[in-house]
């Protein structure tokens, strides 16, 4: 059987920028700054919804429950995998990451969990068109910060 297509060194670079450039937006509820890294009609996973079709929707059920009400976010490059297609047009980015979410009293807890992102590649660049973000089992599914949100 063949191995799994690794990508190259570029590509496996560039996505890992993606990723810290992404998990800083994150950490700064930085809405508008994140929404060009993804297509407006991206299909996504996460905590709160099973499938969440497009951007806006997904920034308000998902990113809306989550970005204000956690702190830390970061991907776990070193165990991060980035697999690409032979004609280097389509990625698979799969990371863990870390975060801290907050119980009611405002005592913090660590919120790890993994992401599975796709990307295709046009004249303009990579976008995320599917992203399967989720918390590892035994995770609180609530967070109870309440940062303001950028744009």
């Amino acid at each position: 059987m063949d191995a799994l297509p690794t990508a190259n060194t570029e590509i496996t670079q560039f996505f890992r920028q993606w990723l810290e450039t992404f998990a800083g937006y994150v950490r700064e509820v930085d809405y508008a700054s994140a929404r060009p890294l993804f297509h407006p009609d991206v299909l996504a996973f996460g905590t709160h919804n099973d499938v969440i079709p497009g951007l806006d929707k997904w920034v308000t059920t998902q990113w809306d429950n989550v970005w204000p009400k956690t702190t830390d976010f970061r991907f776990v490059l070193e165990q991060t995998s980035v697999l690409a297609s032979p004609d280097g047009m389509m990625a698979i980015v799969i990371a863990p990451w870390t975060s801290t979410g907050y119980h009611p009293d405002g005592n913090p807890f660590p919120r790890p969990g993994r992401a599975t992102m796709v990307f295709s590649r046009n004249a303009d660049g990579w976008l995320c068109m599917h992203s399967h973000m989720s918390l590892n089992r035994g995770v609180p599914q609530v967070s109870h910060a309440n940062r303001p949100v950028k744009a």
